[in-house]
């Protein structure tokens, strides 16, 4: 008897675009234990499910490699192993809309596991829109069909399609020159226009447009392939006007179709990876570095237990602001064990972090950067300043307080290791169009893993710095401590295309 754990959530992955995701679809990838993926989902979805083990079931066109009964199967064995799973299927475009999902459904009824189908949103509809064609519009068109190129479905009796205004044609792109044909035999005029978008509302988005009677040879000679959508309609004339999405860089997508890898910690925050989505950036998270607790764990509560003499309180980074809160949490302490000592963070991000619980940093120096915070707190000689930091600290800080005859202390608050990415994330990184660092150790571990024959964007002066001395030499940096200025500094990389430094 299966378990009552075991369940299927049958989603709707979108068109291609992973903003397009439901909120639904993002609940139930994070609660799953196994996600089967295929190949029009895309693989950025499984941030969503760090946790989950991953199984790649991708059929493309013709050239299967696993069938949709081996797929049904797996479902079923998925959900019922370890005394029950959770399992996410997540599918390219909308469950019901040609995707088989009824079939998968049907599998869990027959089997006894209980399901859930999340829709999604189809890229019969989707892929227009991103090309600039609504499926209808007042005054030329008030229906439209969905329908499938796959010939291997049988006839598709278009004369009973006369009066349907729009035809949204999926998987053809194989057969456009005999649908096409088809169309017109069946009453279509020669001259009704078309369109086939190819990868709808990704980066990789192409278009080819013509008539009726020159699509197919309009897709040929632009090299589309699948997947793809074909729209046949007067709608696909409001092409001309309605485009945005390929849009030049001065309308709004200065990294339309550009690989930016976004070097992070392995449980790093996307909100830098959906700024460049927004611009049009295809993004590849990829995990350089990971946080542990401090080898020292003795020294660094002994200390944090008698922060007497303590006057100035150092914090060089965001995490060295949650590490600080874990450990004091270990030590039955809070924000009351700092009290009547002076906080420094090293810039904006990091006093934020501070300010989201409930301290105020005494001082933020005016670039933000280790070197500065040395030169510039407002401590007195004799006075004795407390580093938190990672077993990997620069020594800029230490020896700029000294100079100043300050009494410098360090204590090791957490460590900071290499995270290798996978084979394939690895092969995708080495092929980026600019990688953002936003730490020296990123710059190290990049140029550890995969070389320095790339263009970086640096979050600040520190990172720069240590991406120079690592052996970096297109360094673009960001003109302020933000996510915002940071993709702003992957764009001019972009767009100079040349081997220079600019700091």
């Amino acid at each position: 008897m299966n378990s009552s754990r075991a369940f299927v959530s049958l989603i709707g992955a979108g068109p291609g675009d992973p903003g397009l995701l439901t909120l639904r679809g993002q609940a139930a990838l994070q609660s799953a234990d196994v996600v089967l993926f295929d190949y029009l989902a895309n693989p950025e979805l499984l941030r969503h499910a760090p946790q989950a083990r991953t199984i790649y079931v991708g059929k493309k066109g013709f050239s299967e490699y696993i069938s949709q009964e081996q797929i049904n199967a797996l479902i079923v064995e998925q959900a019922q192993m370890n005394g029950g799973q959770r399992v996410a299927r997540l599918k390219g475009g909308d469950v019901f809309v040609f995707g088989r999902g009824s079939e998968e459904a049907q599998a869990c009824v027959d089997a006894g596991i209980p399901f859930e189908i999340v829709p999604g949103i189809s890229s019969a509809i989707a892929a227009p829109a991103y090309a600039g064609i609504p499926v209808t519009h007042r005054g030329d068109a008030r229906s439209f069909a969905v329908l499938t190129g796959n010939t291997k479905e049988g006839s598709a009796h278009y004369e009973r399609l006369s009066g349907v205004d729009t035809l949204v044609l999926l998987m053809g792109v194989r057969n456009l020159a005999e649908i096409a044909a088809d169309l017109i035999a069946a009453g279509r005029s020669v001259d009704t226009p078309a369109a086939t978008i190819q990868w709808g509302t990704t980066p990789q988005q192409r278009v080819a447009s013509g008539t009726l009677g020159t699509i197919a040879a309009e897709v040929e000679r632009a090299g589309l392939e699948a997947p793809a959508v074909t729209v046949v309609g007067e709608v696909a004339r409001l092409r001309s006007q309605l485009k945005w999405f390929e849009s030049p860089a001065e309308l709004g997508h200065p990294l339309l179709g550009k690989q930016v890898a976004v070097t992070r910690t392995r449980d790093g925050s996307s909100g830098l990876s959906d700024l460049l989505r927004a611009r049009g950036a295809n993004v590849l998270e990829v995990p350089l570095i990971r946080f542990e607790a401090t080898g020292e764990p003795d020294a660094l509560h002994a200390r944090l237990r008698d922060l007497g003499g303590v006057d100035w309180l150092l914090l060089s980074s965001n995490q060295a602001v949650t590490a600080l809160f874990t450990e004091l949490d270990t030590l039955k302490l809070d924000a009351r064990a700092l009290g009547g000592i002076r906080l420094g963070a090293v810039g904006p991000s990091t006093a934020r972090s501070l300010q989201e619980r409930g301290l105020r940093a005494d001082f933020v120096p005016s670039t933000p950067g280790a070197r500065h915070l040395g030169t510039e707190l407002p401590a007195q000689p004799g006075d004795t300043v407390l580093h938190l930091t990672s077993q990997l600290a620069e020594t800029e800080l230490e020896e700029a307080l000294e100079a100043r005859g300050l009494r410098y202390q360090r204590a090791e608050l957490y460590r900071t290791l290499p995270a290798g990415p996978g084979e394939n994330e690895l092969e995708r990184l080495k092929a980026a169009d600019v990688v953002t660092l936003a730490s020296g150790s990123a710059a190290r571990h990049l140029a550890d893993l995969a070389g320095t024959d790339f263009s970086v964007a640096a979050m600040g002066p520190q990172t720069a710095d240590a991406a120079r001395a690592a052996g970096f030499e297109r360094i673009w940096l960001a003109t302020s401590p933000s996510l915002e200025a940071l993709v702003e500094a992957a764009a001019a990389a972009v767009r100079a295309g040349a081997p220079r430094e600019t700091l």
